[in-house]
């Protein structure tokens, strides 16, 4: 048997006594019928549901998942076989890791990691992964020899937006290396056992049972999606031994290759595991094997500029400087002009910088000007302001337009931060995103008091208002096209959303506005035009050239769809939506739950469970994928009778959409306050309690016409 082989097997085997083991002893403390699960996900234990389509519910479902486990391990002088053993040992580590949820809690609640990653979390990675701002996931264990080196892989890894995951003594390192870690800065710690790494594994595993509709049980399916779609890879530092070795193997399987830091020699494996002793060419080789290309902005600024900075929370003691719209003007505008009214690459800074004042107004206005450019585009631009500030370490950005609210660090301060390095990043970032419609950018941060209040008055106010009745008037109707939006396919290859002015894309981030401005942007990119023709349905809404565009962008998966429908042909959802909208039968109406919600609800299922019944393409009638926005909108399951239809929420959503909701409610039925009708989590969970509160609250739903 070669050295590598020999290796995965011994670690497989290791791995599998100690979860036969394990198991046993559960089974003799709990008994065979003591629940188990891992928190707040629909998939079970994640890897076997995926690999076997068996439900782990309790400790003496584990047995048989164990016998699976052993059957992998053939010890066979075959790398394949070798291979197989190392998924062997990524249910192993299942099991085991698995069993330390087995009286509830959470065990992780005094280790530096998280353990199991929920299934909320990874729905929310949807949208940053299919649009690049997270390129790829970095799998970093063990312990380095010298901690400098995996601080340096790390922080560079983190300035390039990846999403890394820690397993070992690498945690310690990387924090007393001044690593900023958490998941909102996409460097996660996972654990310190090697089984830990599973909780990674589990994210790629169910990423295919949520956005690809790979079904349970289909093996080569799930080895397929995990290999060709979810662009992972794995560093070790220092030495590795058999264990290691095998759950690099099960890596390996993935899809995922291998770079170790000691010399393998002829172990090798071109493409798969390699060796890089050189921590310099870690990066560029793990993102080379990888297939991960990375376009690198160079900026005129002193601190690191990443996506994966903007979850980043300064704190008041940390802070050195704040521009906030409670104690000072702010505004944020971007203006149109004409090629010959502005000096490409201008910045201006009116009143004092950083280092003259610790509060300080900021009224940001920037003026563009391109032959493509267009009216609509300026508030599609301005949003980006957003995520652009806090991009910069050390700098955090809420709100927008003229409720606004920056914090600077005191590192970033005394890194040599000003204002004009904002103004700098607004003038690169414009340039480089939206070169296909901007040829000229000129800067203006006004930072003075008096000057920006006069210019959040006079200017800034005004086009709000402008663009807020433009967009009243803007409904189905009143464009003459639709667009697709195919963003999420890398991920959801069955899916297409269709974006129109009063629905958005369902994971909330694309309106009709972006999505119009996306292909002016680039004519060959995921959002297409739809003439808006052929329409044979007002009621749910179905047209001839939408089935025709959906046809096409899914590539036949999906033949027809309608725009206002939850029952008949629903639009299909790729598993990164906000809320989703389920039929509530005994009440003839629907509930709408968001992501963020971990309870029951009247359906009798948690949100986890009610996404795993649509997702990853499918049309499930009754079942609905959507944006938090949508809700209030008069297009939502208008088919059905619209929002009348609405029943029970989770409170925050509830009181999140209240406003908006209440003035559609009024504008279509006459009816005041409508969400005091909408019940919620503290008033009940029941259906049957669901249903006498309803018929209490004389909700409009019960003298509807059945759906059914």
């Amino acid at each position: 048997m070669s050295v590598l082989t020999d290796l995965i097997y011994g670690g497989s085997n290791a791995v599998a006594g100690l979860t036969e083991g394990a198991v046993n002893d559960a089974i003799a403390k709990y008994g065979a019928e003591k629940e188990i699960a891992f928190p707040d996900t629909a998939y079970f234990f994640p890897t076997i549901y995926a690999a076997t389509g068996v439900k782990v519910k309790t400790l003496g479902d584990l047995p048989a998942c164990v016998g699976v486990l052993k059957s992998l391990i053939t010890n066979q002088e075959d790398l394949g076989q070798a291979l197989n053993a190392g998924l062997a040992t990524a249910v192993g580590a299942e099991i085991i890791e698995g069993l330390k949820y087995v009286e509830g809690g959470d065990p992780y609640s005094n280790e530096s990691g998280i353990g199991f990653v929920p299934d909320p979390i990874i729905r929310s990675l949807g949208v940053p992964l299919v649009t690049g701002d997270i390129p790829g996931v970095a799998v970093v264990l063990g312990k380095a020899e010298n901690a400098a080196d995996v601080v340096k892989v790390v922080k560079d890894y983190q300035s390039k937006g990846i999403m890394t995951f820690l397993v070992g003594d690498v945690i310690e390192q990387c924090a007393e290396g001044g690593v900023k870690m958490g998941l909102e800065l996409r460097v996660i710690p996972l654990g310190h056992d090697v089984t830990s790494v599973i909780h990674v594994v589990t994210v790629a595993i169910r990423a295919a049972l949520i956005f690809g509709n790979v079904q349970p049980g289909n093996l080569a399916g799930l080895l397929d999606y995990t290999k060709n779609r979810v662009p992972a890879f794995v560093n070790t530092f220092g030495a590795i031994d058999a264990v290691v070795v095998s759950a690099g193997a099960g890596a390996i399987a993935l899809g995922f290759p291998v770079i170790v830091d000691i010399d393998l020699g002829e172990n090798q494996v071109p493409g798969a595991l390699e060796s890089v002793c050189d921590h310099a060419d870690t990066v560029k080789k793990s993102l080379e094997l990888r297939g991960i290309k990375i376009k690198v902005k160079e900026l005129p600024i002193p601190v690191a500029f990443a996506a994966a900075f903007e979850g980043e929370i300064i704190r008041k003691a940390d802070m050195h400087n704040e521009c906030w719209s409670s104690k000072n003007p702010t505004a944020e505008l971007v203006v149109m002009r004409e090629l010959n009214e502005i000096e490409d690459h201008k910045i201006t800074i009116i009143g004092p910088d950083l280092a003259d004042a610790k509060e300080l107004a900021l009224a940001t206005y920037v003026e563009v000007a391109g032959k493509k450019m267009q009216v609509d585009f300026e508030s599609v631009i301005e949003r980006k302001f957003h995520a652009w500030f806090n991009y910069m370490e050390g700098v955090m950005h809420t709100g927008q337009r003229n409720q606004v609210r920056v914090r600077v660090s005191n590192a970033a301060f005394e890194a040599g931060l000003t204002m004009k390095h904002f103004a700098e990043v607004l003038y690169v970032m414009i340039m480089d995103e939206f070169d296909a419609v901007v040829d000229k950018c000129q800067v203006t941060l006004i930072t003075d008091p008096a000057e920006a209040a006069k210019f959040r008055d006079e200017v800034a106010m005004p086009r709000y208002n402008q663009r807020d009745d433009r967009l009243a008037s803007m409904t189905d109707e009143a464009v003459d096209r639709y667009y697709t939006c195919i963003l999420c396919q890398s991920f959801a290859p069955a899916h297409c959303c269709v974006v129109t002015p009063e629905r958005l894309g369902l994971c909330g981030a694309v309106s009709w506005l972006d999505a119009k401005a996306t292909y002016e942007l680039n004519a060959n990119g995921p959002c297409q035009p739809i003439l808006k023709e052929g329409c044979t349905d007002e009621r749910t809404g179905r047209f001839t050239t939408v089935d025709k565009a959906i046809h096409e962008a899914t590539h036949g998966a999906v033949e027809t769809v309608t725009l206002y429908s939850i029952l008949e042909d629903p639009m299909t959802s790729c598993g990164c939506f906000e809320c989703i909208c389920g039929i509530e039968p005994m009440s003839n109406g629907f509930i709408v739950v968001n992501r963020e919600f971990k309870g029951m609800t009247p359906a009798g299922m948690t949100f986890g469970e009610l996404a795993s019944c649509t997702g990853g393409g499918v049309q499930t009638p009754g079942y609905m994928g959507h944006g938090r926005h949508f809700i209030s909108s008069k297009k939502f399951i208008a088919a059905e009778g619209g929002i009348e239809r609405i029943v029970w929420m989770p409170k925050e959503l509830k009181d999140d959409v209240a406003e908006r909701l209440n003035k559609t409610a009024m504008e279509l039925y006459g009816i005041e306050n409508f969400t005091d009708m909408v019940a919620d989590e503290t008033i009940t969970t029941d259906c049957e309690e669901l249903l006498n509160w309803l018929t209490e609250k004389n909700h409009p739903v019960l003298s509807m016409e059945p759906l059914m």
